[in-house]
């Protein structure tokens, strides 16, 4: 599994300050999203695309492996040319106010995507877009969408259905959970913590950070618990008795497949070197 597919922390950094990379990269995110679209001025999308591409070829391909790059949308001067530029070179790269059609077809085709959905056809079209060629994960863009919606981008009972949206899309194309948006406020533990909860009850594997004191907080929400990793192991141990001969129950509950997907799913997420 890689990281684009289990992360949980996904670390934005500025496209045009090529000396804050190698700092996101030691902040211990997941994965590093390098920001060609909302971070740079217009007149700096060009020498930042360079800066990305100077930056991408210093790595090992096994660290390029876990630097996504936001590029501009679909329509934009700069989007073909932000694509031509980091294919090959970036793990992916992260669509900005993906809508199913064309232009994320096209890009899927090229270099694995990152949907990132923040408008209403977006939201709509999200079982469309989970399921395009090359669309390896969706992530929700909360300060966009509320905006267009005309609520507010904290409430996160107003926008519930839409997150729910494209966790039932990522279920339904047999991708890994959708990465949440970002939470604005830096130095609010207690509301970050709350919100990637919420996010994780909702079924969501992953959240954007615009910091680096985020990364270790969400983390540690967004990772499996010691309880869960201890039930999961329950479950796939009892199932492995009964395929000796008879039906596995575990505290009296009779356990079938859904149980064991989940159970499996929470061991290979507790998988990784840092959660053993």
């Amino acid at each position: 599994m890689s990281r684009l597919d289990s992360g949980r922390t996904f670390l934005f950094v500025p496209g045009d300050r090529p000396e804050r990379f190698a700092k996101a990269v030691a902040a211990g995110a997941d994965v590093v999203v390098v920001d060609l679209e909302d971070a740079v001025a217009p007149e700096a999308k060009e020498s930042a695309r360079a800066a990305v591409v100077t930056w991408l070829g210093s790595l090992s391909s096994e660290a390029a492996a876990a630097v996504v790059v936001r590029v501009n949308a679909a329509g934009t001067p700069w989007h073909e040319a932000d694509l031509e530029a980091v294919a090959g070179r970036a793990g992916a790269v992260m669509m900005a106010k993906a809508e199913a059609g064309t232009p994320l077809a096209a890009a899927g085709r090229r270099v694995p995507v990152i949907a990132l959905i923040e408008t209403a056809t977006g939201a709509l079209d999200a079982r469309a877009i989970a399921a395009t060629e090359g669309v390896v994960r969706l992530a929700f863009g909360s300060f966009d969408l509320a905006a267009e919606l005309g609520i507010d981008p904290l409430d996160a009972q107003a926008l519930v259905p839409s997150r729910g949206a494209l966790v039932l899309a990522s279920a339904a194309a047999g991708i890994a959970g959708p990465i949440d948006g970002v939470h604005a406020a830096i130095d609010d533990v207690e509301a970050l913590t709350a919100e990637a909860d919420a996010a994780r009850r909702l079924g969501f594997g992953g959240k954007l950070c615009i910091h680096p004191r985020q990364v270790a907080v969400v983390d540690a929400v967004l990772r499996p618990s010691a309880a869960d990793v201890a039930w999961a192991r329950s479950i796939l141990d009892a199932t492995a008795v009964a395929h000796e001969g008879g039906v596995a129950t575990v505290d009296g509950r009779m356990v079938d497949k859904p149980v064991i997907d989940r159970a499996t799913r929470i061991i290979a997420a507790a998988a990784r070197k840092e959660d053993a």
